[in-house]
């Protein structure tokens, strides 16, 4: 199967699985979990360029959170390591943004500064948000939160250096992954949020497949 066709695999059943998520099929969608994100990482490995090591292995990591946290209900134990893994995959994800050819000179667009203003606004509200009910997460899920805003920068800096439209859905991916672990915190931590389950989930799955999706498009020789 070709890269392209795993990646369409990847939107139909993360359709699919995006609905039954909604209409609250638990006991089918537990099991569908570990089978996503294997169809992008298998679309990865198909193609060569430079950075495949770092997708791969973003992937990989998301993919062990992914199962781990399955077994959040069983104990907090299950969730810190969901997160440590989640954690890893963010780093690895600012290694791989940063590895990406640049074109052009972030510093001196306004753009970016507004942009990244933005997210510290982001980050400072969120954990003051959090913060008051965390207890002793309090420094895991601040050190997650500011991870996940580095990575969110590091994107929008490749917006204005890469030299191919495709950044625009790694920027795009970075903004699902910022919003779905966001709902997944305040509904975890602060109030639960209607739905919840299907907006944490469909914005994560865009999440990965923009990001994926947009750095195989930005390296020449990968899906032509």
């Amino acid at each position: 199967m070709t890269s392209q066709r795993l990646l369409q695999s990847f939107l139909v059943f993360g359709i699919v699985y995006s609905l039954l998520t909604l209409f609250g099929n638990d006991a089918i969608t537990w099991y569908l979990k570990p089978l996503l994100l294997p169809l992008l990482f298998f679309a990865v490995a198909k193609e060569t360029f430079d950075s495949k090591k770092w997708l791969l292995s973003a992937l990989f990591f998301s993919w062990i959170g992914d199962c781990i946290l399955l077994f959040a209900d069983k104990g907090e134990l299950y969730f810190i390591f969901g997160l440590v893994s989640f954690l890893i995959a963010h780093l690895l994800f600012i290694v791989l943004f940063s590895k990406q050819q640049s074109e052009s000179n972030h510093w001196k667009k306004p753009l970016f500064w507004i942009g990244f203003i933005g997210v510290a606004v982001y980050l400072v509200s969120m954990l003051s948000l959090l913060l008051p009910s965390l207890g002793d997460l309090k420094i895991p899920v601040s050190i997650y939160a500011l991870t996940i805003s580095i990575m969110l920068i590091v994107a929008l800096k490749g917006a204005f250096n890469w030299n191919r439209n495709s950044k625009y859905w790694v920027l795009a991916g970075a903004v699902f992954f910022v919003v779905s672990d966001s709902l997944l915190a305040i509904n975890k931590f602060h109030s639960p949020i209607p739905l919840a389950n299907f907006w944490i989930m469909i914005t994560y799955l865009m999440a990965q497949f923009c990001i994926t999706y947009g750095i195989l498009k930005l390296n020449k020789n990968a899906l032509d």
